[in-house]
């Protein structure tokens, strides 16, 4: 559902781009952007209304 693609080819500029089913679409360049990326997708995963816990709710 959610896919963080990063580069980092040796002596250039990190880049990264965090994406998912849902519509986020994130695109960052450099070093602490690219990091704050990394946190930031992995905090999407929680919030994610596609990956929301079904638990609770009736079947249809």
């Amino acid at each position: 559902m959610a896919w963080l693609s990063i580069v980092a080819p040796r002596g250039a500029v990190p880049t990264a781009t965090s994406t998912c089913l849902c519509g986020r679409d994130r695109s960052v360049v450099g070093h602490g952007r690219v990091l704050a990326l990394i946190d930031g997708h992995a905090a999407h995963r929680d919030l994610c209304p596609l990956r929301s816990s079904q638990e609770g709710k009736a079947a249809a």
